[in-house]
């Protein structure tokens, strides 16, 4: 079976945060070696996510896991995320859809944060 990995993440007006999130793919792809990898939002960027559902499909994927790019388990996560898959699989009867966990707390990225901390310290001279 040929898996998948749909990345939904939230969408936004500012380019530049939709580019984050295709960045954040091509760096997952290459540290898993998935062949299908594709990045969907959940509104105000295209492409939705039963786009994004339609691009795994048209590379062959026979099973998608769709992860939530989400910090937090608010209610896109609890409740239109599950939504676009019960509405996707109406139309993909046969087609397997699962969906992983959001980002959530997580030592990583609060690893991310302390870099971050330090990079602005640094920048404004506050040793």
């Amino acid at each position: 079976m040929k898996t998948a990995i749909l990345l939904m993440a939230h969408g936004s007006r500012i380019a530049e945060a939709n580019d984050a999130a295709r960045q954040v793919a091509e760096m997952v792809q290459e540290l898993t070696g998935f062949e299908i990898i594709e990045v969907s939002f959940r509104e105000l960027h295209e492409p939705n996510i039963q786009s994004g559902i339609d691009a795994c499909v048209a590379r062959g994927a026979d099973r998608i896991l769709l992860m939530p790019y989400f910090l937090f388990m608010g209610a896109h996560v609890q409740h239109d995320l599950p939504e676009e898959i019960t509405e996707a699989k109406k139309r993909y009867p046969d087609l397997i859809m699962e969906m992983g966990g959001h980002l959530g707390a997580h030592r990583k990225l609060a690893e991310i944060e302390a870099e971050r901390i330090g990079e602005a310290l640094e920048r404004l001279g506050w040793h």
